[in-house]
């Protein structure tokens, strides 16, 4: 496998490397044991793929200590299932979600204690593993290296940052951000755009895309419908993510008043939930779409493939974006993208065939690529042929491979 470019084409069975291994994965989110905290769900999606190659599977995911107050400290408790044993040990720091006057996220990094977290838990479980997977740099990937460092361990980190994050990093260059991907010995990039900037610090840098759960698939759009009481002859858009300013909620929500003036029939669903939420019912209300727009809330991940097979189109209109897995899903399930012209986005929405791009931030834009959706006589099975290339169990082999790289002849120390 060439750095910067892969295939998923195999020629063996990485995996059988492995099948002795354990592997520590390292994730500053994970679900909880009843899905009531679905954080980093992709995370996950991944590992349930990968464990089956290993003897054993950990899970170090550090929370932040709230007394209970916040979602992920209230529901996420140690638990295990099949081979994987997932640990939240709680600590304390600064949250990169939270505005603080004079405490910028560069500053946030002096006061963390995720590191000693994690570092006590290995100890106080006598925890012992071969190789560690790192989701996102902070903290992650600089824990992993840290790790790597006392225990002689290879480490694999990667950069799920979006891009707007990821060049935020490499402009303040903190040195803990850069020596966690100096000190990597392979890191990850979901998109190949990006693999350059990444190269300057690392020449091991290799494109592993993200990939989507079996769960997606197509499913009788009409049964679908009925299920979620959506009216008959409606037109649906539908839309899922965090209600945060970068997923560009505010311009779908703009777009639809232009929208439907030409499509009235048309029914606009977004799920999700977050900090935006009520400023975006304010909008709909303002904008007179309270019979066209309805914001939904979290939806169980059991439910989130039968609101992708009700739609006609599905809407991502970030503004950023690494890759996008909610486009992947759709498409998964036969359903045409609308997405906004980022990094991630133009990374799946290669051609016309899948979906339209549009201009960020830009309603009017956004609005025109809704109507030649609409338009489009979609070919459903090109677009589920193109989405088989990134089920998890093809893109786990690239990370099988990646793996097998730094094992291979490799000499491993587990921690005593």
């Amino acid at each position: 496998m060439d750095n910067g470019s892969t295939s998923f084409d195999t020629q063996q069975d990485s995996g059988v490397l492995m099948k002795e291994k354990t592997l520590l994965i390292l994730s500053p989110d994970f679900p909880s044991e009843d899905n009531r905290y679905m954080g980093s769900l992709f995370v996950k999606q991944q590992l349930d793929c990968l464990k089956g190659f290993f003897s054993k599977v950990i899970v170090i995911v550090p929370v932040l200590f709230s007394a209970g107050l916040l979602p992920n400290d209230r529901y996420c408790h140690d638990y295990s299932y099949d081979n994987v044993s997932v640990y939240y040990p709680r600590c304390f720091f600064l949250p990169r979600s939270i505005s603080l006057p004079l405490i910028n996220n560069s500053r946030k990094f002096s006061f963390d204690t995720r590191f000693h977290a994690v570092q006590n838990l290995i100890a106080d479980k006598d925890l012992r593993f071969d190789l560690i997977h790192a989701h996102f740099t902070w903290p992650s990937a600089y824990i992993a290296t840290r790790l790597k460092e006392i225990y002689h361990v290879p480490v694999v980190a990667t950069i799920h940052e979006d891009s707007g994050w990821l060049e935020e990093e490499i402009l303040t260059s903190h040195k803990k951000v850069i020596s966690s991907w100096e000190k990597s010995d392979a890191l990850i990039r979901v998109n190949r755009k990006e693999i350059s900037l990444l190269k300057g610090y690392n020449p091991s840098v290799f494109f592993v895309p993200n990939g989507y759960s079996c769960i997606f698939k197509p499913l009788d759009k009409s049964s679908c419908r009925i299920r979620l009481q959506i009216p008959e002859g409606k037109k649906v858009l539908f839309s899922v993510g965090d209600l945060i300013p970068r997923k560009g909620f505010s311009t779908l929500i703009d777009a639809m008043s232009i929208v439907i003036q030409k499509h009235p029939d048309i029914l606009c669903y977004i799920g999700g939930q977050g900090s935006e939420m009520h400023s975006l019912h304010k909008q709909i209300l303002n904008n007179h779409l309270e019979k066209t727009v309805f914001l939904l809330g979290s939806i169980s991940e059991e439910n989130l493939p039968i609101w992708m097979n009700c739609a006609d189109l599905f809407i991502c209109p970030s503004i950023q974006e690494s890759f996008g897995i909610v486009q992947i899903e759709a498409l998964a399930c036969g359903i045409p993208v609308i997405a906004s012209n980022n990094v991630g986005s133009k990374e799946i929405v290669i051609s016309d065939t899948y979906g339209y791009l549009c201009n960020p931030s830009d309603s009017h834009s956004l609005a025109e690529a809704i109507f030649r959706g609409m338009d489009k006589e979609w070919d459903r099975d090109a677009i589920l042929e193109y989405s088989k290339g990134y089920s998890w169990e093809r893109v786990v082999k690239l990370i099988l491979q990646i793996y097998s790289r730094l094992l291979t002849g490799e000499k491993t120390n587990n921690p005593k």
